[in-house]
């Protein structure tokens, strides 16, 4: 996700620099369009690969993570359980009926 935040932070410096200088080359389709049109599209280009580059970086990051710990796994070891004596005590018995 990285390379695509990349390359379109790079559309958004082509786009605003081309829009500044002539906006009715990239937004070649409106009648008369604005560099002030030009700037609110490139802010939010802008902010769109910003969050992309961001979140790519934390993905690699718990990727690369999740692969340390499966190659790293702990020792099993036993655990102690105590030991219960265990003494059966019956209960009193009712005496028979005579």
């Amino acid at each position: 996700m990285v390379a695509q935040a990349l390359n379109l932070g790079i559309l958004t410096a082509m786009f605003f620099i081309i829009g500044m200088i002539k906006p009715k080359w990239p937004l070649f389709f409106m009648e008369k369009p604005s560099r002030f049109l030009i700037l609110a599209i490139s802010t939010i280009l802008f902010m769109i690969s910003a969050t992309m580059y961001g979140e790519g970086h934390r993905q690699e990051k718990n990727e690369k993570a999740a692969k340390e710990v499966l190659a790293n796994p702990q020792a099993v070891a036993p655990v102690p359980l105590p030991e219960v004596k265990t003494t059966t005590t019956l209960a009193p018995q009712p005496k028979p009926a005579k």
